[in-house]
């Protein structure tokens, strides 16, 4: 049974980049385009908006990139840090590499890379010189003393002045990054005042999936944006300022709200006058016209603020996370009407755990049926639970083994006398190139295999927090994860 679609995913590619295609001919020559969120994997948009796929933005961007230039943002902080991009596992300064090849191999070009807050960091001066033998041109942006408030500093030549303008051909310059925080927006704006300098009508323009600017405030979706972003304080909010301009209720977060004012003035003082009348004047977001089922979507959001309340228990428990954001995510929860009880593939793993008294893993596929799998001497749990869910997707019988013990046995041997691994059980992709030798001699391990893409869209729970190994794959194969905020003892 396919996921009901709830989201108009061509009518939005289209949409979309006609909107800032028609944004960039407001400012005249050039188009500063801050984007936020992720781009090739934006995959909690398609869990929220069913029918939107996780490369959306990239394929708007391949509509212009006959017009576009890309350039990315890494701070100098996060570089010293060596700060990491949590579903990659990867450093920022890693990520940025990853972005300029990803890019580069779809055609698009990447102008330049803009290292911000910059002060002589050794980490930044490395990594700068390692873009440079790349072939990439490299600038640095400076701190700025009272920066965002300190408006007739910032917006001079001992402010925005002294950072190093930023050479571009094209007449849209995406400005992206590896992850919040980075400096887009001053990026954005010290180059509107440098092109200002040089006579250059450039403009200013944001593009953020969430929040929808255009659904009500409490919507579900929305929602699910707070939940998404609760550990960094995010809380949307009516815009006061579009209120005021235009008598239109319009949704915004926080941190714009707070700083359109300084922003605002910052226009004034560079193109004299401000484009915009609102934080929200400065999105160019068209998501919210292309939801084409609401009922579809709002379910989508709550099941979403489900998982992500699971996983600040989880990060509570990693201590990655205080109990304030438990406390935030539970007040999210109350205002969505939903509670941990709507989870049905974690009531399922819970019950079974309780009879095996070990480890469970369940997964729950697009049909709504529910498999289990426990912990045993040869598999783990979230690989039984596989095994599992391809068996009842192909029609194979539980009771046929689809691994021969003959082949697991020595994975084991390697992985214990050999690789140095305490636990002889296989992971989930051990498991799954098993099944793939068994397949070439049995053709139920053939046929169970070709059901893996039809597990795209599960959901999953497990009783315990799983290694990194088995959490990557659920990933790998579309499979939405949540797990118990506890360790197998």
């Amino acid at each position: 049974m396919n996921r009901k679609i709830g989201f108009d995913n061509e009518k939005y590619i289209k949409m979309q980049s006609e909107h800032i295609g028609k944004r960039v001919t407001e400012f005249g020559d050039k188009l500063y385009l801050e984007l936020g969120g992720k781009l090739f994997d934006d995959h909690h948009a398609s869990r929220v908006l069913p029918g939107f796929q996780p490369d959306s933005k990239m394929k708007m961007l391949m509509h212009l990139s006959d017009k576009l230039e890309i350039v990315i943002v890494i701070s100098a902080i996060d570089i010293v840090k060596n700060k990491v991009r949590s579903d990659y596992n990867i450093t920022y300064d890693l990520d940025t590499i990853r972005l300029i090849e990803a890019f580069k191999g779809l055609g698009l070009m990447v102008g330049s890379v803009v290292i911000t807050q910059y002060s002589g960091q050794a980490a930044s001066d490395v990594f700068k010189k390692r873009l440079e033998n790349m072939g990439m041109k490299v600038f640095l942006h400076y701190p700025i003393e009272g920066y965002p408030s300190n408006v007739e500093l910032i917006v001079s030549d001992e402010g925005y002045g002294k950072n190093d303008y930023i050479e571009t051909e094209r007449p849209i310059v995406v400005v992206t990054a590896p992850g919040p925080g980075s400096g887009k927006m001053a990026t954005c704006l010290s180059q509107l005042y440098h092109e200002n300098k040089r006579g250059v009508k450039a403009g200013y323009a944001k593009f953020e999936t969430f929040p929808i600017w255009n659904l009500p405030l409490k919507h579900h979706v929305n929602l699910a944006y707070e939940a998404a972003t609760v550990d960094l304080n995010d809380v949307n909010m009516i815009d006061p300022f579009h209120l005021e301009a235009y008598g239109e209720t319009a949704v915004n977060y926080n941190r714009d709200i707070e700083i359109f004012p300084v922003l605002n003035a910052m226009f004034e003082k560079i193109m004299g006058t401000s484009p915009y009348k609102s934080p929200t004047d400065m999105g160019v977001n068209m998501a919210g016209n292309c939801i084409i089922d609401d009922e579809v979507v709002r379910q989508a959001s709550k099941e979403e603020i489900v998982r992500r309340y699971y996983q600040v228990l989880k990060d509570k428990t990693n201590g990655k996370c205080d109990i304030d954001v438990i406390r935030k995510m539970e007040l999210i929860m109350k205002q969505a009407e939903v509670s941990t009880l709507d989870r049905k593939v974690a009531e399922a793993a819970l019950k079974k755990a309780e009879i095996s008294k070990g480890p469970v893993c369940a997964i729950q596929l697009p049909d709504g049926k529910i498999v289990t799998g426990k912990t045993s001497s040869l598999l783990g749990a979230s690989s039984a639970a596989l095994l599992n869910a391809l068996k009842e997707i192909t029609g194979i019988e539980d009771d046929v083994h689809l691994i021969s013990p003959e082949v697991i046995e020595p994975l084991q041997n390697l992985k214990i006398n050999h690789l140095g691994s305490k636990n002889p059980r296989i992971h989930m992709d051990e498991t799954l190139v098993a099944l793939s030798i068994c397949a070439a001699s049995d053709p139920l391990a053939k046929k169970a295999l070709e059901g893996i893409s039809e597990l795209k869209g599960a959901e999953a729970h497990s009783t315990v927090i799983l290694s990194q190994v088995d959490e990557n794959m659920f990933k790998k194969l579309g499979i939405n994860l949540t797990c118990e905020a506890t360790y197998n003892k």
